[in-house]
């Protein structure tokens, strides 16, 4: 069984990468910004998608916010990056979700260390990667250069 697959420059990569890291975070705020009207919280806090340190037991509103925007989120972009890099989506999702983890503990000056984040951090990378994979693949099903597995 080969593995047929046709390289893409660097060029490519980083210029795909910081569209869906844009796309990612640009997302990530408008859901959060309509989570917060829905929810009626009193104001909007800029570090919603690095903030980690909000616990259910402090504030059932805003936690339920945070955990609707990251999951909404990461369930939109499965299906913007498949429209952006139309194949490998898994590896775009697993980037982003690193360079996410590492500017969370940049913006809030340590690492998280709480397993409801990331147990939802992990719900929703799965969620992309399902999402986005499924729709590369059923909308680049006639394109050539999508991978595929010969015999």
């Amino acid at each position: 069984m080969a593995f047929k697959n046709k390289a893409v420059d660097s060029k490519t990569v980083v210029f795909n990468l910081l569209l869906c890291l844009l796309i990612f975070y640009a997302l990530f705020y408008m859901i959060a910004s309509v989570c917060f009207g829905a929810f009626r919280l009193d104001n909007f806090d800029g570090r919603i998608p690095f903030d980690f340190k909000t616990k259910l037991e402090d504030s059932t509103s805003k936690y339920l916010v945070n955990l609707l925007s990251l999951e909404l989120t990461y369930f939109c972009c499965g299906l913007l990056f498949a429209a952006v890099v139309k194949k490998r989506v898994w590896d775009y999702a697993f980037t982003v979700t690193l360079l996410h983890i590492i500017i969370t503990s940049l913006v809030m000056l340590e690492f998280p260390l709480t397993w409801q984040w990331w147990l939802a951090l992990g719900c929703g990378l799965l969620l992309m990667i399902c999402n986005g994979q499924l729709i590369a693949y059923f909308a680049c099903q006639d394109d050539q250069s999508y991978v595929t597995f010969a015999i």
